[in-house]
């Protein structure tokens, strides 16, 4: 393929702490990779670097400019923004560190300015580890509410995407407590429309589209809990009048049965776990979390920052290989 043809995508090293660093120079070294974007990495030059003698990985041999992303040699196989968050030999691996929550903020930052500013055709995101964003004074627990929030977008949810299932989610990092009082039919709503929505630009079709019930066999009409018919069926039947193929509220214990995911091409869920314990049993190393009603996009692995294979060779690319084959099938 020619250099000329491939999308410039952004990278990001996520917490360096982690595997990030060690997952983003394998998928620049990856040839597949290479012949379908030129993958640019977000991060720290003096950390890739760290990690590539560690490792025996290739490196970026230098950095470029956000601003010059646009006159880049189309023929390079990759490139790195160096960000300089860190200084050299300033992280311990597998350790929660304030400065890479820091770190890993300004790398998401940088990307999403460059995905708005049309330098980039999208962004592709590596781990961060919440505690650490959390000692940096990051306000946003995860990926999904910073993109939100940096993007302005006025709708958005998380996505996570494989062939073997699907699950957005209505609720993300909330507190079990907390999950009933922020349902309500606009919301649910929102997230069936989106949902659909990406699932038909994946798929090349129209999608069918599962509900979750909240409560134990989905409220046993009333029995168990009102939010199936206060918010969850409301918003169904708004759905269908949209045009939308939705079925349930499924009981969330039956929701997931082989013959039930052959018809469905993905579920919404009320709440974190409900949908991310069946999808990890299914697709942990080949899943994707995307973040949907975005003006960009971006797509990410569906693992944590796994500390304690961090920088040692062992961490398995798979998860981001993936999400930088959606990327690049989301982008415009």
């Amino acid at each position: 393929m020619s250099g000329l043809a491939r999308p410039r995508l952004a990278l990001t090293m996520g917490d360096p702490a982690g595997v990030g660093p060690e997952l983003c120079l394998r998928a620049l070294a990856d040839p597949g990779v290479r012949a379908a974007c030129l993958p640019i990495l977000f991060g720290d030059l003096s950390i890739a670097r760290e990690v590539a003698d560690r490792l025996g990985l290739p490196c970026p041999d230098a950095a470029v400019a956000v601003e010059g992303l646009g006159a880049l040699d189309p023929d390079v196989p990759a490139a790195m923004v160096d960000l300089a968050a860190l200084p050299p030999g300033g992280v311990e691996p597998g350790k929660v560190q304030r400065a890479c929550g820091a770190a890993a903020y300004r790398y998401i930052e940088a990307a999403i300015g460059a995905a708005l500013a049309g330098r980039v055709a999208g962004v592709v995101t590596a781990p961060i580890h919440k505690e650490a964003l959390h000692l940096a004074g990051v306000p946003h627990p995860g990926h999904t509410e910073i993109f939100t929030a940096l993007t302005q977008a006025r709708r958005s949810c998380m996505l996570l995407c494989d062939d073997a299932i699907s699950c957005s989610f209505v609720t993300t990092h909330t507190a079990i407590a907390q999950v009933s009082p922020r349902l309500s039919v606009e919301r649910i709503v929102d997230v069936i429309e989106l949902t659909a929505d990406a699932l038909a630009r994946l798929r090349g079709r129209p999608a069918r589209i599962g509900v979750c019930g909240l409560n134990p066999h989905a409220g046993e009409h009333g029995l168990f809990g009102d939010e199936e018919a206060r918010t969850i069926e409301p918003a169904m039947a708004e759905a269908r009048g949209r045009g939308i193929a939705v079925e349930g509220p499924f009981p969330p214990d039956a929701a997931f049965l082989p013959k039930l995911r052959e018809r469905i091409d993905a579920y919404v869920c009320m709440y974190h776990d409900q949908g991310h314990i069946p999808f990890k049993m299914l697709a942990f190393d080949s899943g994707v979390n995307v973040t949907l009603g975005l003006p960009i996009v971006r797509t990410s692995v569906d693992h944590g920052t796994a500390f304690d294979i961090a920088w040692q060779g062992k961490a398995n690319p798979s998860s981001l290989l993936q999400a930088i084959r959606c990327a690049l099938r989301l982008a415009p």
